[in-house]
């Protein structure tokens, strides 16, 4: 288990949740592909999708079906989305892009969360790699981010 994947279990320990992280065969790219390794439905993925703002990161948590609307964020957060590179997602989140968790970031982060992640029991989310995943409820989710539940999609 790498250090990223630890950090992100320990983190679930730590907040008294008992998800167990999966490892996957191979490293999915796409919610789609996540969703087809896992035998759940594409909405069903969380998947981290981090924006720049400034100085600081953007994390929005979408429902793998859902396309995030940017101009309907940006206006929501009334400044400009700009999109961040691998490096500035590694930076801030301490995650390759396609581990991205929705938590244990390396620097607190803004979080945005698709409020259709509730139309479903349960959810996966990446846990720090890209063959990592857990499972885990959009309460859930809430709880351990924090983050603000909007309407992000197109």
């Amino acid at each position: 288990m790498n250090e990223a994947v630890l950090r992100v279990k320990t983190y679930l320990a730590a907040h008294r949740l008992p998800n167990e992280i999966v490892m996957l065969p191979d490293a999915v790219n796409t919610a789609q592909a996540a969703a087809d390794a896992i035998g759940c439905h594409t909405a069903q993925i969380a998947k981290s999708i981090i924006f720049q703002l400034g100085s600081e990161a953007l994390l929005i948590v979408a429902s793998g079906a859902n396309r995030v609307d940017e101009q309907k964020v940006a206006a929501y957060l009334k400044e400009p989305l700009v999109k961040a590179t691998a490096k500035f997602v590694k930076e801030k989140t301490g995650f390759v892009i396609g581990g991205v968790a929705p938590i244990a970031h390396a620097t607190p982060l803004r979080i945005l969360l698709d409020e259709d992640l509730w139309r479903y029991d349960t959810l996966w989310a990446a846990a720090g790699h890209p063959k990592a995943v857990f499972q885990l409820t959009a309460d859930e989710l809430l709880t351990l981010t924090k983050g603000e539940v909007i309407n992000i999609k197109c």
